[in-house]
């Protein structure tokens, strides 16, 4: 007697994959700062017909740009796990010194410029020394910095506005037309800055072994990581970053203003956060806190065109911070277990 073999169970039809090319997408640090930009932009097209406009986004590109870029350097020491506090005060002791050096004659413009960012990066080498080789918290350091570069720009000032600028240094405020918006060269300048930024933190070996540091300097220094040298490097790159973040501002306002950059740092720290990157170091993208830089911009503006005051567009920026951090928070508990 035969007996016929039962036909094999059908497996069941497999969930479909989703392709590396999308899941790459979804978890790129960048991709949930960008939606929140998006719905931002979707929120406020609704609240006011002039949000839009090429005239009012190129407004909020020139506001972002100085913001954003100060928020680019302050992204490399938060990757190492640090922080700096005296960004904004350092970018205003820049502004003066270059625009007084340039006003008074003192110096050629090019040279004056030089000499403004060159002041700055000794902020970010007095800054990186204190906390590689005195082994001092980056909070308490660049806090004392903040104090000292905001007295030193009161004192060289004279409490003066600087005027009369020579055209070299507000070139970069300058527009050209781009189908119906006028962009200015500085925002180029900007985009341009965190485009290599960002090659270099995602294709260089610099840019792995800072990743390294922030995620952990003593394993960074067991794999030959030149860690002290590499922070050091860090604070001042940044520092000259600040100093190209003083130019914008003069190019931007036209004036040496010593009250400027007074908020500038808190401004881009949230931008910073909000653009994914995270405060406890080694993990964020620079293209994130470019996204983030435009986020703060977009919510002031679009507030602004609300008829929202500004001190409940200050409120509402540090609610945003909140969330980032509590989101960035749950997100590491989640990768530990």
């Amino acid at each position: 007697m035969t007996t016929t073999a039962a036909p094999p169970t059908a497996a069941p039809p497999a969930a479909p994959r989703r392709s590396g090319a999308a899941r790459g997408l979804v978890t790129h640090p960048t991709a949930g700062p960008l939606v929140a930009l998006l719905a931002a932009c979707l929120f406020f097209s609704f609240q006011s017909e002039q949000f839009l406009s090429g005239g009012n986004l190129s407004l909020v590109v020139q506001q972002v740009m100085v913001v954003g870029t100060l928020a680019l350097g302050q992204t490399l020491i938060i990757l190492t796990a640090g922080i700096d506090l005296s960004c904004g005060a350092v970018m205003a002791f820049g502004t003066i010194v270059m625009a007084k050096l340039a006003a008074e004659g003192t110096l050629p413009p090019l040279v004056a410029i030089a000499a403004g960012i060159g002041v700055c990066a000794l902020f970010g080498l007095a800054n990186g020394a204190l906390v590689t080789f005195v082994r001092l918290p980056p909070f308490i350091v660049t806090l004392g910095m903040l104090n000292i570069a905001f007295a030193l720009t009161h004192i060289y000032s004279e409490e003066q506005t600087v005027t009369e600028l020579p055209g070299l240094l507000t070139g970069l405020g300058e527009t050209f037309p781009l189908g119906r918006t006028d962009i200015t060269y500085g925002s180029v300048l900007t985009i341009v800055l965190f485009l290599c930024f960002a090659y270099l933190l995602g294709r260089t070996a610099w840019g792995k072994h800072t990743y390294a540091l922030g995620n952990s300097p003593e394993v960074a220094r067991l794999t030959g990581i030149r860690t002290t040298r590499l922070q050091l490097g860090i604070y001042t790159l940044a520092g000259v970053i600040y100093g190209i973040a003083a130019l914008l501002l003069v190019s931007r306002t036209g004036v040496g203003d010593p009250k400027a950059g007074q908020t500038d740092n808190l401004d881009a720290i949230t931008a910073v956060v909000l653009g994914g990157t995270s405060l406890f170091g080694g993990r964020g993208a620079v293209l994130g806190t470019l996204v983030g830089a435009l986020i703060v911009g977009v919510f002031r503006n679009g507030l602004q065109l609300m008829g929202v005051g500004s001190i409940y567009q200050t409120l509402i920026t540090g609610g945003l911070v909140i969330l980032a951090v509590t989101v960035d928070q749950f997100s590491r508990r989640k990768v530990r277990r």
